[in-house]
């Protein structure tokens, strides 16, 4: 053909030896990259840690409102990492907001419980005058914010309000009282060494006390995991301490299940008991670094621990282990505890795949002892006063002490310190005050928003690890809801549906459909009770972690004790 145009591979190849004007893709403008320098500093010789990218985000997310595409780009080329790779972690966690760099970011952001204790305390209509009210702020619904005794819970910015009303958070707008609250009241380093504490930290730190004598005392006293899934505390320090080293620990204070409080209301209160219990398990199991995940919405703790750690790694007791504490951002299923290695190394929180189990390959590819606040906020206490003491403490053939996150429909919620194998009952009226005026007991969650309903005629029914499960509940971390019979057992079941549909992390079919298939089914006046149990079966058997293998236990719930409020058959 006479117009054909002909190109040699000779031609070819030299074009493709040509450098190129500039590099595919967005890049950093200077401005970005200074303003991103500012926050996080320079880069050290061999680079920023990738694990602290999400810590990192959040200064960014911090100081601007939100997360500004020119900032991901500027962060991304700091990091040496793709553009692809930070979105993707910043886009999977609730609590950064990315903006086109046009957009105006938010100048306070309030949020309003919407978890069920919040709900029964009317977070839904303060939630709709709020947002009528204060327009030139974001007013969003959030999940659970861990102040469950406070309900209806909110915050404006970083500072927590308790039984918030339209009055006490547009004050807070107003006056731009964003910050997260003191705690004066917090047992600081000398007061708690005054007392006696880090006492045995030291002896167990240069092997006064025997480390085989306080794994026995661990396993004497019965003392379980105590933020859900109940492994035996002395069996994992062992089953770590048998792996080669180096060995890591990851402390999990992520308390997202809704209806959970205790470790906050203890973080608040004693930091360093959990800190010496850090120091003990470390010491006895070899652990050369520790990282504490506490949850985002936890600002005054954050605030507090930041303080008590410099102090304690400003004049420490022994020799200590490297400790980072480092903050989630709003995922519920960092507190999966794959997850939240996951979320620690700087990535999205998704679940991994078992076996290998962390106390083989975990954190940074180590074995590594991952524990609940709370199990640790035990430890000092159980090795002064003995496994004995302890394990006298039960109730109805049970052992040991629990602490049970109590809100809903009772006189007196809050934390209560009561022996395990108490039952509902007992536990209302005995460390609860009874319930509210104007309301009897008609339907109680023994373990968050994941354990399941029951009725009241059920109130007897020891609570404790291994005695709720053939009623299909289970008491996970204590968090106990009550409902009267002003209330519904198919609300409260659509509200953790939704909840669970919110937070599931999207990793797996069964519970990223299923969740939201089945909220959208407990909607109907009349269930469709065979969809709902096969969507149940299909979620249990198949989802890859415990958010979508305990999903359906409200369903169940809903569907075995309540039928008449859905219209299934007895």
């Amino acid at each position: 053909m006479a117009n054909a145009t002909h190109i040699g591979l000779d031609q070819v190849r030299q074009q493709l030896r040509q450098p190129r004007a500039q590099l595919k893709g967005r890049q950093a403008s200077d401005e970005a990259r200074a303003e991103v320098r500012t926050l996080i500093g320079l880069p050290p010789k061999d680079g920023h840690r990738r694990d602290l990218l999400i810590e990192h985000l959040h200064v960014l997310n911090d100081h601007f409102h939100g997360l500004f595409e020119r900032h991901i780009v500027a962060l991304a080329a700091e990091m040496r990492l793709s553009v692809v790779e930070v979105f993707e972690v910043a886009s999977f966690y609730h609590h950064f907001e990315i903006l086109k760099d046009e957009a105006t970011a938010p100048r306070i952001t309030v949020r309003v419980c919407d978890s069920l204790s919040c709900s029964l305390a009317g977070s839904d209509t303060l939630l709709r005058q709020l947002q009528n009210d204060l327009l030139d702020v974001k007013v969003v619904p959030v999940p659970c914010l861990g102040r469950c005794e406070q309900a209806p819970a909110a915050q404006v910015g970083q500072q927590a309000v308790a039984q918030a009303t339209v009055q006490t958070v547009t004050e807070r707008v107003v006056a731009q009282q964003t910050s997260p609250h003191p705690l004066p009241e917090a047992i600081r380093l000398e007061a708690y060494r005054q007392s006696g504490g880090y006492q045995l930290a030291m002896q167990v730190a240069a092997g006064i006390k025997d480390h085989e004598s306080v794994i026995q005392c661990l396993e004497s006293s019965g003392l379980r995991g105590l933020g859900g899934a109940g492994f035996p505390a002395g069996r994992k320090w062992r089953i770590v301490r048998s792996q080669p080293g180096p060995r890591l620990m990851a402390v999990n204070i992520d308390e997202g299940e809704p209806g959970t409080f205790k470790d906050r209301t203890c973080l608040e209160a004693d930091p360093h008991r959990f800190l010496e219990g850090v120091l003990i398990a470390a010491s006895v199991v070899g652990c050369e670094a520790v990282y504490i995940y506490l949850r985002d919405e936890y600002h005054e703790a954050r605030v507090l621990l930041t303080q008590e750690i410099a102090a304690l790694q400003a004049k420490p007791p022994c020799a200590l282990p490297r400790i980072e504490l480092r903050r989630g951002a709003g995922a519920y299923i960092c507190g999966e505890e794959s997850a939240m290695i996951e979320s620690i190394e700087g990535k999205r929180g998704e679940p991994r795949m078992r076996p290998p189990y962390i106390a083989e390959v975990g954190l940074f590819g180590r074995p590594t002892l991952e524990h609940n606040f709370e199990t640790l906020y035990w430890i000092r206490e159980l090795l002064e006063q003995g496994a004995d003491s302890f394990a006298s403490q039960g109730r109805h053939g049970r052992k040991g002490l629990r602490r049970f996150s109590v809100s809903g429909r009772v006189k007196h919620p809050g934390v209560k310190l009561a022996p395990a194998g108490i039952t509902l009952r007992e536990l209302v009226d005995e460390y609860c005050g009874g319930m509210a005026e104007e309301h009897t007991l008609y339907a109680y969650l023994p373990g968050g928003a994941s354990g399941g309903i029951l009725p009241a005629r059920l109130a007897d029914v020891p609570l404790d690890f291994d005695t709720l499960q053939t009623h299909g509940c289970f008491i996970g971390s204590a968090a106990v809801m009550v409902l009267s019979q002003h209330d519904s057992a198919r609300e409260a079941a659509l509200n953790v549906m939704r909840f669970f549909a919110h937070e599931s992390c999207g990793q797996c079919t069964p519970c990223r459909v299923g969740t939201d298939k089945a909220a959208q089914l407990m909607t109907a006046p009349v269930w469709d009770a065979d969809t709902l149990q096969d969507l149940a079966q299909v979620m249990g058997d198949a989802s890859i972690c415990g958010l979508g293998q305990a999903a359906p236990n409200p369903i169940r719930c809903v569907l075995q004790y309540f039928p008449h409020e859905v219209g299934a058959p007895a």
